[in-house]
């Protein structure tokens, strides 16, 4: 996705969330490097490039949504960071709507209202999931899951990185049924901008 934004955020990604090494990941299998998206999508910077990139990401695809949202705590920044993207882009661009935000717990509340969705939730409407690394597809699977339960329409699934393992995907992409599923970029790419900034000396 040849843009300014996310142009910025790969090298960004590179530099500061991915590591060369020996990693256990969190589905039990090992790894010759790590990806942790969380230090650039809650950095300042990274923060709000993530949400303009993803902004234009669902642009391009011509992806129309009432509000992003997904499970607690990758997705946080992000879903925080695309809404504010949104508000910023209809100062400019009168008209131009608004994504609100929702976040899906990993359990239902123990107390108050119970809700395992907090922020928007809207049954009927249109909603973008969104997630920061994609290897198997469980965080994923599990707020598209909660999304329609609490009666809205997937209408595109979104992550920054797509680590590319065999089932991940097409786990996603049957649990979204006819949403398309995005990436901003795959693990090679990152991977490929780490390498050259470590031989740039960057």
């Amino acid at each position: 996705m040849p843009t300014l934004y996310a142009d910025q955020l790969l090298a960004l990604l590179a530099r500061v969330s991915f590591r060369l090494g020996h990693f256990k990941l969190s589905s039990g299998a090992t790894s010759d490097y790590y990806i942790d998206c969380r230090t650039t999508t809650l950095h300042a910077e990274g923060g709000r490039l993530s949400g303009h990139s993803v902004l234009q990401l669902l642009d391009e695809h011509r992806i129309q949504a009432d509000a992003v949202g997904g499970l607690t705590l990758g997705a946080d920044p992000i879903v925080s960071n695309v809404a504010t993207a949104s508000a910023w882009r209809a100062l400019s661009h009168p008209g131009a709507p608004l994504l609100h935000g929702f976040l899906v717990r990993k359990a239902e509340k123990a107390h108050g209202t119970g809700r395992r969705i907090e922020g928007f939730c809207l049954p009927g409407a249109r909603v973008v999931i969104v997630d920061d690394v994609c290897t198997t597809g469980a965080s994923t699977i599990a707020a598209i899951q909660a999304a329609q339960e609490a009666g809205m329409i997937v209408a595109a699934v979104v992550c920054i990185v797509e680590r590319e393992e065999a089932n991940g995907r097409p786990a996603v992409e049957a649990a979204a049924k006819d949403a398309p599923f995005l990436s901003l970029f795959t693990a090679n790419q990152v991977r490929a901008e780490h390498v050259r900034q470590l031989a740039a000396g960057a």
